[in-house]
């Protein structure tokens, strides 16, 4: 019987062809990848990267969902791949297996400072990134798609070794270079080599003038980080406005080794800290030509991938000389004509704790014969220290919060002096005499303070980073006892490290990393416009002037306006990321920031002389007009 005479032929024939289709169609199943839920991780990857850019002061929760999620979603990817993504078994060791390889061994072969967190936060979603980003648009080409996924995946690892980091803007931008391009740290140790003034790890004097010259606080114009009252002021000054016609002119301008010191000044004496290679330095400029007088340097180097290298805080100008504090603890007292060391300690022995994140940061405050810093040892009493000025011995230590990185702060209440301390506890007013607490506002947060706080008659206001905002406080005293209330807390000012001040019932200063004006008496904002990324001001309260120096090195000239943003003027200043604070003494402007410093001459609407030998401001009560706890 032919075919076509069997009735159960044609039936045959169907079942093969419908079961040829059903394994064609078997076969597409298992070799087209299920692709989506690797998009959506990718999509998922790319909002937590944006979120850093349109969100200006970033909370601690985004910003942490930002660093740390795209790994997690990375991990996430290669769950999909090894489980969910309908690829062959040979096929997912093969993949699961090479991104591993590829993974390692590109972080074996990393910069120092793309290692740890910098490979988390980069390399590894960038790598894993890539190998996913193929494996979806080759999902249906399983011939090729592997290869062609470890291929971009180590391409994706592999840029990173290519590359080293120097920190991170405000903005939470990293900051990078190629791997073998020199750094600025580097070729300034070139240039300090051919330098006569100086010697690797010595300190001498090539100081000008007579080396009986008496340095004291009383005779110094800018003795403290921030000012004598450290409160960013420059009363006594008014600045010409019009700098399209009376611009300010350079006088000087010098590399500088890293760190991010501000200059104290003592007559034709600027002295600050920077980074030497593997020596920390404290070093004493002429404020007329920018060179160096006298360098003492010492075995320590401190580096971590926010900020980069180098000390922090700034050295202070006391009666028995310089004081300074290094990143890793190095409490020096110097002769501030020779540099030669009078006595030296070590805070991480005294107060029992190693340094935190940033590196120790407190610069030392000097009053009644102490020399005053903040530790943050985490138990016990040593979490600020007090050391005798003349001898460095230990006087007193008391707990207080175990990570700041503000300094501790003088201040009058009520004709009570003492000093303030701000910590991730709260706000501690303490005495000098022993460190008692004379009273304390709890305000608690996880992440960290770096501004000091801003004293406003019996007020203070306490600045916190990462979008927490600004409080402000009321302090009442009566008879023994202390009442400290909340006045309010606001997050129209949410300052990160950049410090404000106030004038006339106004405060301005940098609300994420924008310059913003609000209100004293309620934190509400009246005006939010200057885009000087996280930079530093200074307030000329005689003037109603205020002296901004932008995040990219710019000074401004700002009107202290609390109706509007007026820009005066603006020039460059300075190169690279500037965090540091400017001072300004008569008409001589001093700047620096990692990679340089500079003089500037601003012209004055009157001359020099005008009303400029002080520099506290005159509704300021010193503590040297006030009571000592307990005394009164």
């Amino acid at each position: 019987m032919t075919t076509s005479e069997n009735p159960f032929a044609h039936e045959a024939s169907a079942t093969e062809k419908r079961s040829d289709s059903n394994a064609t169609g078997a076969q597409a199943l298992i070799t087209t990848l299920r692709w989506w839920p690797a998009a959506v991780c990718l999509i998922l990857i790319g909002a937590l990267k944006l979120s850093m850019v349109v969100v200006e002061a970033p909370p601690m929760a985004l910003l942490m969902a930002a660093f740390m999620g795209p790994a997690g979603l990375c991990g996430v990817i290669m769950l999909w791949w090894t489980f969910a993504s309908r690829a062959g078994t040979r096929e997912k060791v093969i993949g699961l297996t090479g991104v591993i390889a590829i993974g390692v061994l590109t972080t074996l072969l990393l910069h120092f400072s793309m290692k740890g967190m910098s490979a988390v936060l980069y390399q590894i979603p960038c790598g894993v990134s890539a190998f996913a980003l193929v494996l979806i648009l080759m999902a249906n080409r399983p011939a090729s798609r592997l290869r062609a996924a470890l291929f971009l995946s180590a391409v994706g690892f592999g840029i990173w070794d290519l590359v080293q980091l120097h920190g991170v803007t405000g903005k939470f931008d990293a900051e990078f270079s190629w791997r073998w391009a020199p750094t600025p740290e580097e070729e300034y140790l070139r240039g300090l080599a051919n330098r006569s003034e100086t010697a690797a790890g010595s300190s001498q004097s090539s100081a000008t003038g007579d080396v009986n010259e008496q340095i004291t606080r009383a005779t110094s114009e800018w003795s403290d980080f921030r000012g004598p009252m450290r409160d960013g002021k420059r009363p006594g000054l008014r600045l010409k406005e019009d700098w399209a016609t009376s611009p300010p002119k350079e006088i000087w301008k010098t590399p500088i080794g890293p760190g991010w010191s501000s200059f104290t000044v003592a007559g034709q004496r600027l002295f600050t800290q920077e980074q030497r290679g593997d020596n920390e330095a404290v070093v004493c400029l002429s404020a007329e030509t920018g060179k160096v007088l006298w360098a003492h340097e010492y075995a320590s180097r401190f580096w971590e991938a926010i900020a980069g290298a180098g000390p922090r805080a700034t050295p202070t100008i006391g009666d028995e000389g310089i004081y300074s504090l290094g990143a890793n603890g190095h409490v020096l007292c110097l002769d501030p004509i020779t540099g030669e060391v009078r006595w030296t300690k070590d805070l991480q022995v005294d107060a029992g704790c190693k340094p935190p994140q940033w590196g120790f940061s407190a610069s030392p405050l000097v009053q009644d014969g102490l020399v005053i810093l903040h530790a943050g040892a985490a138990t016990g009493d040593g979490a600020v220290v007090a050391y005798d000025a003349k001898t460095g011995d230990v006087r007193w230590k008391v707990s207080s919060g175990n990570h700041s990185y503000c300094s501790v702060h003088p201040a009058v209440f009520d004709h009570v002096s003492g000093i303030l301390m701000s910590t991730n506890l709260g706000l501690q007013f303490l005495s000098v005499a022993d460190g008692s607490t004379i009273w304390n506002h709890e305000w608690t947060v996880e992440n960290y303070r770096a501004i000091q706080p801003l004293v406003i008659g019996d007020s203070v206001l306490i600045g916190t980073s990462l979008g927490v905002g600004t409080r402000r406080i009321n302090v009442a005293h009566e008879g023994d006892s202390w009442k400290i209330s909340e006045a309010w807390t606001a997050k129209d000012m949410k300052p990160d490290f950049n410090d404000f001040v106030e004038y006339q019932g106004f405060v301005y200063g940098f609300d994420g990393n924008i310059f913003s004006c609000v209100d004293a008496a309620t934190g509400k904002r009246v005006w939010k416009k200057g885009r000087y990324g996280n930079g530093q001001v200074l307030l000329l309260p005689d003037a109603g002037q205020l002296l901004v120096v932008s995040e990219a090195g710019e000074l401004v000239l700002v009107k202290a306006d609390q109706d509007k943003h007026v820009e005066l003027g603006k020039i460059q200043a300075l190169a690279g990321k500037t965090w540091n604070h400017p001072v300004l003494i008569n008409n001589r402007l001093y700047l620096r920031n990692a990679e340089e410093s500079a003089c500037y001459e601003l012209a004055l609407e009157s001359n020099a002389e005008q009303a400029a030998s002080t520099v506290v401001g005159q509704d300021t009560q010193t503590p040297s007009q006030a009571t000592p706890a307990g005394q009164d």
